[in-house]
């Protein structure tokens, strides 16, 4: 009797949904320990490292707990704060003439051109490409001397045109170029599938009211893409944080520093400098950066829609 009660209590708790969703977690348990492997683990061990002074070359038994001396260092860092300064120059630049460029191509090819598919495919394949044969190809565009641009712009009457990758004025500029040629066409698509989602009876209602091109734009197109805006403001702003490889391949962060940023300051100190404490330091403080700039433009967004 005892026995067919456990049974029945057994076949009760083990039901056909448990069954399921344990084979679920079965599905997903390997998913969580790479989480845990790749993301949790390194950014608790960089947080860990950012208040220690650990030479790389020594090992881990050279590891030396000096509390907060890393984060002072950082902000009497000369270099650390033309990094910074540079940083939010480059994304101050690059995310939104980004944005607006993509999104004045995207209104073009969703409403006045036709073969939509070729311009999509040939916008798209920049970013798609190696980032260092698209930096290797500018480069070329860029040469000071016999670089097609400055041909172009002595042709034209520029006795002095700039020297770009090599002018401490010009170099982040041309690096901001570079990256926004080369994530344009990823925005474009973005807006063109935000676009596609707008009804249009809107814009036929608004024909009929005799509102013109720039005010329907104004009107219906832009609230109605905030979200697409929001999603491709946050993710710019993150990659523009990134930025490295583009920097490394034709500058290597000159010329002076005028191109250097943070990504590339925690390579220097890390794997150039082995310091890989005051590497964390950094690495600690521009994730917190992006936190809060995220944070703020979240919070902005959400506001705006509640409103």
């Amino acid at each position: 009797m005892e026995d067919s009660t456990a049974i029945k209590k057994t076949s009760t708790f083990w039901t056909m949904k448990r069954k399921e969703e344990s084979i679920g977690w079965l599905f997903i348990i390997p998913e969580f320990i790479g989480i845990a492997l790749l993301g949790v683990f390194p950014l608790l061990f960089t947080i860990y490292l950012s208040f220690n002074d650990w030479n790389l070359v020594g090992g881990v038994s050279s590891i030396n707990f000096i509390g907060m001396d890393n984060y002072k260092a950082l902000f009497q860092d000369d270099k650390f704060m033309k990094a910074l300064t540079n940083n939010l120059f480059f994304t101050a630049v690059s995310v939104p003439v980004g944005m607006a460029i993509a999104l004045v191509m995207a209104v073009a090819i969703h409403s006045y051109v036709k073969f939509k598919s070729y311009f999509k495919v040939a916008f798209f394949v920049p970013y798609i490409c190696s980032t260092i044969a698209i930096a290797a190809v500018w480069s070329a565009l860029f040469h000071p001397s016999k670089g097609p641009i400055n041909q172009f712009l002595l042709s034209i009457g520029v006795s002095e045109p700039p020297m770009w990758l090599v002018d401490t004025s010009y170099a982040l500029v041309s690096i901001a170029i570079i990256a926004i040629w080369q994530l344009i066409g990823y925005q474009i698509i973005i807006y063109l599938a935000g676009l596609t989602n707008i009804p249009e009876e809107l814009y036929e209602s608004a024909r009929i009211d005799g509102a013109s091109g720039f005010q329907q734009f104004y009107r219906i197109t832009l609230p109605l893409l905030g979200p697409t805006n929001f999603f491709l403001l946050i993710t710019l702003i993150i990659s523009s944080f990134k930025v490295f490889d583009i920097i490394k391949f034709l500058t290597q962060g000159g010329p002076n520093q005028a191109s250097t940023v943070l990504v590339y300051r925690i390579y220097e100190e890390g794997f150039q400098n082995f310091r890989m404490g005051y590497a964390s330091a950094i690495s600690i403080v521009l994730f917190l950066i992006v936190v809060v700039i995220t944070s703020i433009t979240w919070f902005t967004q959400q506001k705006n829609v509640h409103y």
